[in-house]
């Protein structure tokens, strides 16, 4: 401990001088003890000088620095794989010995270290159970869950133990190499490949399309199958939809298979493919796939009705098209020969025209009430257009056109857009509109107004609304495919354009869902280790969100099993974690009463299997070795689990940390020179009293 004082040594002899002249003004020439001896004033005076030259020198803020050692000791991780591979590969007596020598490795690690464990697969947790459940391996995270945890601490050893299989995730061996720490792996598992036929990989659409066809692809390999014939089979239920004799010619075999099937019937379709056995397999586990696609009955289709060809319907088409819920056609007038009833929205590009005047068409969408979209141009009769409706109505002055460019209304609130949206519209090109006098209804919500050359107008550029129940929007110019272009040449991608098209085309083609109670999964198909959300709203008269009467929701499996629950009520809705459930199809069935009356919402799920551990049996030792070798550590077989200890103690890194941690602190605040002070001035006080002064 030292005591540190910010002034010239001086200043301390100062501090004594004026205590021993406050001492000697007090007693100098006092003759209270005159009676008895002189040395009664001395004694006083050293008490007087003591307390005065304290003070004196607490006025200097002297501060009191003292240094504390702390020993860290070492760290070190033991990380074992849970996963499914692992147990497949273990006699009963070999998992028994194997947790007893690792069991007896974790006490003799505690000894000397601070032991850290670690469970591995699907997720990274704490403790080891020796349970080998984990439908995943992902070794990679290991390394960067432990960076996280222990960049800034004596991390000094990770034992990892793992057959080398993984099957999501980073190659370990990258991920450790930013951890740098020693690594030594236990290797499980067998490296001997055996004689197996492997459904490795099915890739599938997640959606089709009623009566559209769509593609599944298989992968299928064998080790040391040579020789030996099997069956692809896709299969639906009990029925075979499809169906080859693979010829497995070679004991290093594999084979991609490309199989077209028509989507024949609506919502989440289950799909088996599977290779049938071959005589002596190891496992027949990983011969068969269960796969699930969502069919919906239709898509959304799109009608681009033009009065001519124009860049806008490529660039149209092309943003509309890419979203798979969308089905998008170009036409013009003398093209259509069915009724436009059968489009969910249409696009009426330049029209009507003085040459179509499209008043069928016109009537046929109020009718039937199809949200439309006007794009007015330079061959729109402007004076049909405004008797087809009435969000805008636009005075145009003969032949005659403007170069307008667009700026955001911050009031708009239809619908949401990017904040980049707003930020470079008026970085866009110029579009062509009529030259006039444009004025929007008072229903009617403005999106984007007029710039002509430097002059902010309060004309609409982009107008939405809706007319006795119907849809509808008008974009009061042309070329609107500059601004697509624009986009990419200034940011090398079209985002910001597609993000506000495709909002408008999301806003016109939106069916509303006037239902007051819903419920729905938030997915439709979840893997098996994946908990079950539910979610429910319930609607008022005025369609304002609430949940004051109590929800339930009762789910089935395709067995007919019920499982019944009450929802948890959230700030204005409903909300269930339902946990996990088996691989399977299931259905759903919400209920609630408000008002009086009875509430109903159903739904649909399912859960499917994974099944990644059983494709790939041999284990990789090599990747062990080499992210042991790269990272300063051994790689070890389970026969050596005793010798671990004595490895890591040999290779010294494994050492205590000392912390030196210095601490500050003002003298002042010390109490006991409280204390001193005032025993000083009591002592005095009471000689005083007691020698026979006042």
């Amino acid at each position: 401990m030292n005591l540190i004082i910010d002034y010239p040594l001086w200043f301390v002899v100062l501090c004594a001088l004026v205590g021993v002249a406050y001492a000697m003004g007090l007693y100098w020439r006092d003759r209270s003890f005159a009676e008895n001896s002189t040395r009664y004033n001395r004694i006083l005076s050293i008490f007087r000088w003591a307390t005065v030259t304290i003070i004196c020198l607490l006025l200097l803020d002297p501060l009191m620095r003292s240094t504390s050692t702390e020993r860290k000791q070492p760290i070190v991780v033991l990380a074992q794989d849970n996963s499914e591979s692992i147990l497949s590969a273990f006699s009963k007596e070999q998992k028994e010995r194997y947790q007893a020598d690792f069991q007896a490795l974790e006490k003799k690690l505690k000894e000397k270290y601070e032991l850290k464990t670690y469970s591995f697969g699907d997720k990274f947790r704490e403790n080891i159970d020796f349970s080998y459940s984990d439908k995943i391996t992902n070794i990679s995270t290991v390394f960067e869950e432990l960076y996280d945890l222990y960049s800034n601490q004596n991390l000094t050893t990770v034992i990892i133990a793992s057959d080398g299989i993984y099957n999501q995730g980073n190659n370990p061996v990258y991920s450790a190499a930013r951890l740098n720490v020693p690594v030594f792996a236990v290797a499980l598992g067998d490296t001997v490949a055996k004689k197996d036929l492997v459904l490795k990989k099915v890739y599938n659409n997640q959606i089709a399309y009623l009566g559209d066809k769509f593609t599944i692809q298989a992968d299928v390999a064998a080790i040391n199958c040579g020789g030996s014939p099997s069956k692809l089979q896709v299969k639906k239920g009990g029925a075979v939809l499809y169906e080859k004799m693979l010829n497995v010619d070679k004991n290093d075999f594999f084979i991609t298979q490309e199989i077209i099937l028509e989507a024949k019937q609506s919502g989440i379709q289950k799909f088996t493919v599977e290779v049938s056995p071959i005589s002596g397999e190891t496992t027949t586990a990983n011969n068969s796939k269960d796969i699930y696609i969502e069919v919906l009955d239709a898509r959304q289709k799109i009608l681009l009705l033009a009065e001519s060809p124009h860049p806008d319907l490529g660039m149209m088409k092309r943003v509309i098209a890419a979203n798979q819920n969308y089905q998008v056609e170009i036409k013009y007038p003398e093209e259509l020969k069915e009724s436009v009833a059968k489009y969910d929205l249409v696009v009426l590009h330049q029209l009507p025209s003085v040459r179509n005047s499209i008043s069928q068409v016109l009537g046929e969408l109020n009718n039937s009430k199809i949200p439309h979209f006007y794009v007015v141009g330079t061959q729109t009769n402007l004076i049909t257009f405004n008797q087809s409706q009435s969000l805008l109505t636009i005075n145009g002055r003969g032949d005659q056109i403007n170069y307008v460019e667009g700026l955001l209304n911050p009031n708009f609130s239809t619908f949401t857009l990017d904040k980049k949206v707003g930020e470079n519209v008026f970085k866009l090109p110029p579009l062509i509109a009529p030259f006039g006098d444009f004025n929007a209804n008072a229903k009617a919500t403005v999106l984007l107004t007029q710039k002509i050359g430097s002059i902010d107008t309060k004309y609409p550029l982009w107008v939405f609304g809706e007319e006795k129940g119907t849809k509808k929007a008008v974009l009061a110019a042309e070329g609107i495919w500059k601004w697509r272009m624009a986009d990419f040449a200034q940011h090398q991608n079209f985002d910001i354009f597609d993000e506000l098209f495709n909002k408008v085309i999301v806003f016109l083609s939106a069916k509303e869902d006037k239902r007051k109670f819903r419920a729905f999964a938030s997915n439709s198909i979840y893997r098996e280790n994946e908990a079950v959300m539910i979610d429910a709203e319930l609607y008022n008269a005025n369609y304002e969100r609430i949940n004051e009467p109590e929800a339930r929701v009762e789910i089935t499996d395709q067995n007919g099993k019920k499982f019944p629950f009450i929802f948890n009520k959230t700030t204005d809705a409903y909300s269930l974690k339902a946990g996990i459930f088996p691989a399977g199809d299931y259905k759903f069935e919400a209920k609630t009463n408000y008002s009086g009356e009875s509430l109903v919402a159903a739904g649909a799920f399912s859960i499917q299997s994974i099944q990644l551990e059983s494709f790939e049996t041999t284990a990789d030792h090599q990747l062990l070795r080499n992210l042991s070798a790269q990272n300063g550590g051994t790689l070890v077989y389970p026969n050596d689990l005793a010798k671990l200890s004595e490895m890591i103690e040999n290779k010294g890194f494994a050492k205590p940390i000392l912390y030196d941690t210095v601490k500050t602190r003002s003298l002042i605040h010390e109490k006991w020179i409280f204390f001193l002070l005032l025993l000083l001035l009591s002592v005095e006080w009471f000689l005083r009293r007691y020698w026979g002064s006042y």
